[in-house]
């Protein structure tokens, strides 16, 4: 098949920037449908001026200029410039680029991915040019201009005026899908509950695999001192906030925390004041692989509606337990089978839960014996061969 993917960022020598999973599952799609036999080209929001077309991993990267007052995730702006930014954005109505290359390309299906600064236009110029169109969602583009919705330290339970405004068109165009995927059963029915989508003929929930190697069984469980880990953006609605407060509340000589991501000097700093005794380590930017060596257990407390965090499955295939917040595609990966404990957001709760693991080796250790006993993991093989079946079911029905 021939698939053109668009994403907002797609990491690249050139242009490497990673703000969350998404970006990283679209490169692990992409290259994996190449090795696949699939050919594959990639439409990305441009993240510099005049940015050239670049070869990455026999993937040709083409950079759409954002037709914007200011680029994507190139930092904090005013009020009044975020709102005019994404007041452009709702009414953007052209993809110029896009229309370029599926004329060349020619693809048999457009896949899309996050749209900020390339905006719904693809979709448009798709159905015009008869190609059919899957979409993928990671956020909440589609509903909210931050596309988190997480305002004021908590997860909005409905959609604001001032989001329905900016977002208006955006919902519109979804009548140019032919399919969609949520990579949780939360994000996807979160959506279908505002009416989205209630048209589109192909609607499943592909949920991610981790690309790491699944480790060898072990029986190691936790020493005297329990080591927990937390992995990702060091932001509010992630939780590290919380956790932090959490590791405030107990004993800092039997529990450390290790966290991985990048971490600037004044937040490394405002979370120690948290917690001035807790033993915190730092690691900054390091692969998976690394990260989960060093610990017993990783937490994953998102405050917001998570809609499917790569952790899980990475944690998985590191035969690590987690515990996990009850937000987003969480609680349904332990209904599928992921091992981990779920708890609530606050410091408390997470303080309470954590002291529970310290206090009960014996379920750590049973939790330990589960991963080890795992031998039917999913795999992203899995991932890419659902996701061909729907990019086949779409361009065998193609208009």
């Amino acid at each position: 098949m021939r698939i053109l993917i668009t994403s907002s960022l797609y990491p690249t020598p050139g242009a490497p920037k990673v703000v969350g999973g998404a970006e990283i599952f679209v490169r692990r799609i992409a290259e994996g449908l190449l090795k696949s036999g699939d050919a594959v080209e990639i439409v990305r929001a441009a993240s510099l001026p005049d940015q050239v077309m670049e070869t990455s991993n026999g993937i040709d990267v083409y950079s759409a200029p954002v037709k914007n007052i200011y680029r994507p995730f190139t930092g904090q702006r005013s009020a009044p410039a975020r709102g005019l930014w994404h007041a452009m954005e709702d009414w953007s109505g052209s993809a110029d680029l896009v229309a370029d290359r599926i004329k060349a390309f020619k693809p048999d299906v457009l896949h899309s991915n996050n749209l900020s600064g390339l905006t719904t236009a693809v979709w448009k110029v798709a159905a015009e040019l008869n190609v059919p169109v899957l979409h993928t969602l990671h956020d909440y583009y589609l509903t909210c201009p931050r596309c988190s919705r997480f305002s004021k330290g908590k997860a909005c339970e409905h959609t604001c005026m001032s989001c329905r405004l900016l977002t208006v068109h955006r919902r519109s165009a979804t009548r140019y899908l032919r399919g969609i995927v949520g990579v949780s059963q939360r994000i996807l029915d979160i959506h279908l509950e505002m009416g989205l989508f209630a048209d589109t003929e192909l609607r499943r929930v592909i949920s991610h695999a981790s690309t790491m190697p699944v480790s060898a069984p072990s029986k190691h469980a936790a020493g005297p001192v329990l080591t927990l880990g937390f992995i990702g953006r060091l932001t509010e609605e992630k939780g590290i906030y919380n956790l932090v407060k959490a590791l405030a509340c107990l004993p800092h000589d039997r529990v450390r925390l290790v966290i991985a991501g990048v971490a600037e000097p004044e937040i490394q700093h405002e979370l120690r004041t948290m917690a001035p005794k807790a033993s915190i380590e730092f690691l900054g930017f390091v692969e998976p692989e690394t990260f989960y060596r060093q610990i017993d257990v990783v937490v994953i407390p998102p405050i917001w509606e998570e809609p499917g965090p790569l952790v899980v499955a990475d944690a998985q295939a590191a035969r690590k337990p987690f515990l996990g917040t009850q937000f987003g595609g969480i609680p349904e990966a332990v209904e599928r089978g992921a091992v981990g404990w779920l708890t609530a957001p606050d410091p408390k709760s997470l303080a309470d839960s954590i002291l529970r693991i310290m206090s009960h080796p014996e379920e750590l250790a049973a939790m330990v014996d589960r991963l080890a006993a795992q031998d039917d993991h999913r795999t992203f093989t899995d991932v890419i061969a659902e996701y061909r079946d729907a990019f086949e079911l779409l361009s065998r029905r193609k208009h």
